[in-house]
C-alpha cells in the first residue's frame, strides 16, 4: 500500500545489503514515520516481543527473516543448537499468533539438512516467500471479500457501504493488503463507496493510530469511534457489514482476535448483521478444535492499561497515566470468538462457512 503515494511492504531486505532487513516501527504511527533496521536475532526478537511490528501475518513474516537473520549469527561448528535456541527465542515474544510458530517451523524444516552456508540460503530464500505469500493471499482475500461489499452495494441502490473492524487487521498487520481490509481496498479502488467505522481498540489503541492512519493514506472514508460505539451503530443501522481479523483461527471456525472482539460479534449476531473473518491460511491452527479452550490467550504488562500515549501540543511523544497508581489492571490481549457467532470466513481459497468440514473442503490437505 501507499505512503505519502510511495509504495511499501511492512517489511523487506535491503536491495545492498540483504543482511539488513527494513521494517516500519508501528509504535510512532501515526505522527511519526519511521524506518527501522533489523541486523541481528536480538533485534527481530524485540522488534515481535514489544510491537515494532504486530499482526499475525507480519509476526510471520518478521519470525521468518529473524531466522534467516540467527543463521548469519550462528558459529559454524555449532550451527544446528544455536538455530534451535534462536527459534525458541523467537517462539517466546507472542503466544497468541499461529503465523509466529508457522513461520519458524517453516524455516526450521526448509533447513533440516545440508552445510551451514546452503542452509542459511535457503533460509533467506525461505523468508522472501513467506512474505511474498503473505501479500499475495491478502491480495486475494480482497478480492473475494470485495465481492460481499459489491453485493451489499447492490442491495442499497449504490449508496454508501458502511463497514466496522477492530483493531488494525490492515496492511500494517501483513506485508501489505491486510486481511480484513483488503476487501475494503478492492472495493474502493474499484470505485464503490465505503466508510469505515475504526474502533479505537483500546489499550495499545491499533485502530486509531493505525487503521485510521492508513486508510487515511489511501484515501478511504473513515470515521474514529470508541470501543464501546459499534453496538449502539448496528442498532441503528448505521453498519452493513463488520470484517475483522483473527490471530489464531481453529480447524473449526472458533477465532481469536483483538480484545473485544467477541463483543462485536455478539452485537452483530443480536442486530442481524453479517460478521465475517478475513485470514490467510496461514493462520489456521489445524491441531485445535476448541477455541475457548485451547488457545492461548496473552496478557501483556498492565501499564499499558494504565498509562496512554500520544502526541502532546508540543509535538512530542509522551506517556500518560489514566488512573490511580497503585490500582491494579489485568491486560489480555485477546479473546475468542466462537464460529457460531462468525457469518464466514474470507480466505485467499474463498469465503467458507466456519465449520469443520467446510474448511476442510476448502482445505483438503489438512484431513
Amino acid at each position: 500500500m501507499k505512503v505519502n503515494g510511495t509504495h511499501y511492504r511492512t517489511i523487506w531486505p535491503d536491495k545492498k545489503n540483504p543482511q539488513t532487513i527494513h521494517i516500519i516501527d508501528q509504535r510512532q504511527l501515526p505522527h511519526r514515520f519511521v524506518i527501522e533496521d533489523l541486523t541481528c536475532l536480538d533485534d527481530f526478537v524485540a522488534a515481535i516481543r514489544d510491537m515494532h511490528v504486530r499482526g499475525a501475518g507480519l509476526i510471520g513474516a518478521t519470525a521468518g527473516f529473524g531466522v534467516y537473520s540467527a543463521a548469519l549469527e550462528a558459529p559454524r561448528d555449532d550451527f544446528d543448537a544455536f538455530m534451535q535456541k534462536a527459534a525458541r527465542k523467537l517462539l517466546a515474544t507472542r503466544p497468541t499468533a499461529k503465523n509466529l510458530v508457522w513461520a519458524v517451523n517453516r524455516q526450521l524444516a526448509a533447513m533440516a539438512e545440508g552445510l551451514p552456508a546452503a542452509k542459511t540460503e535457503r533460509a533467506f530464500a525461505t523468508a522472501c516467500r513467506i512474505a511474498d505469500e503473505d501479500a499475495g493471499f491478502c491480495r486475494l482475500i480482497g478480492q473475494h471479500g470485495k465481492a460481499l461489499v459489491a453485493e451489499i452495494s447492490r442491495k442499497k441502490q449504490g449508496k454508501t457501504v458502511n463497514i466496522l473492524t477492530h483493531c488494525n487487521a490492515g496492511w500494517l498487520a501483513f506485508v501489505d493488503y491486510g486481511s480484513a481490509t483488503a476487501p475494503i481496498y478492492a472495493a474502493h479502488h474499484e470505485g464503490i463507496g465505503v466508510h469505515v467505522w475504526v474502533d479505537e481498540t483500546r489499550p495499545w489503541n491499533q485502530g486509531a493510530k493505525l487503521t485510521a492512519w492508513e486508510l487515511g493514506m489511501e484515501g478511504v472514508p473513515h470515521t474514529l469511534i470508541t470501543d464501546n460505539a459499534g453496538g449502539h451503530l448496528m442498532q441503528h443501522g448505521l453498519v452493513d457489514l463488520v470484517i475483522v481479523g483473527t490471530d489464531r483461527t481453529t480447524r473449526t471456525g472458533d477465532v481469536a482476535n483483538k480484545i473485544g472482539t467477541y463483543l462485536k460479534a455478539l452485537a452483530a449476531k443480536d442486530c442481524g448483521i453479517p460478521f465475517y473473518v478475513a485470514l490467510p491460511s496461514s493462520t489456521f491452527d489445524w491441531d485445535l478444535r476448541s477455541g475457548l479452550t485451547e488457545i492461548p490467550i496473552e496478557e501483556r504488562s498492565p501499564d499499558e492499561v494504565k498509562y496512554v500515549s500520544g502526541q502532546n501540543s508540543k509535538g512530542l511523544t509522551e506517556a500518560v497515566l489514566i488512573g490511580p497508581v497503585d490500582t491494579p489492571a489485568a491486560n489480555f490481549a485477546f479473546d475468542v470468538t466462537p464460529a457460531r457467532l462468525v457469518t464466514g470466513l474470507i480466505t485467499e481459497r474463498g469465503i467458507v462457512p466456519p465449520e469443520e468440514e467446510a474448511i476442510l473442503r476448502l482445505y483438503p490437505e489438512h484431513r
